[in-house]
């Protein structure tokens, strides 16, 4: 297995439960960074904290790593790997994944913890650089990136 950076983003996020046949708010769309999950019964959309919509329920203050990618699909035990060294440590996730890459969420009440465990292992941890990861550009070239592990 490859071995894994992952990015800390700073901003919270919130969890939104709508009913599914309510339209998704216009604002959503204008932010960097939102996830949108539909089914039969709800639509679930996770944004940063700082916007607010109207939804059925909320689950706020949830904080965001990503899987530096791109990842392709071939790749295996990634998520695997870090859903399992916070299990050990009873942290609850909400995994994301997207075309290229993986984001695990954790509830801000467990961020250190999260941080510290991951720490023990092979994962690198850097803060998240939005303009880095937008080129896809891997963060290991770029000398200024503060590295937090490894």
């Amino acid at each position: 297995m490859p071995k894994m950076t992952l990015a800390i983003h700073e901003e919270t996020f919130c969890i939104h439960s709508l009913d599914p046949n309510k339209s998704i708010p216009e604002k959503v769309f204008a932010q960097d960074i939102y996830f949108i999950g539909k089914t039969k019964d709800e639509i679930s959309i996770v944004t940063p904290e700082c916007l607010s919509i109207n939804s059925q329920d909320s689950e706020p203050d949830w904080r965001c790593l990503e899987v530096i990618g791109p990842l392709g699909f071939s790749m295996t035990g990634l998520l695997s790997k870090v859903s399992g060294i916070l299990a050990k440590e009873e942290i609850s996730i909400l995994a994301i994944s997207t075309f290229e890459t993986d984001y695990i969420l954790v509830k801000s009440h467990d961020f250190k913890h999260t941080l510290s465990s991951l720490k023990k292992t092979t994962i690198t941890l850097l803060m998240h650089k939005p303009s880095l990861i937008m080129k896809k550009t891997p963060y290991s070239q770029h000398l200024n990136n503060p590295v937090m592990n490894h």
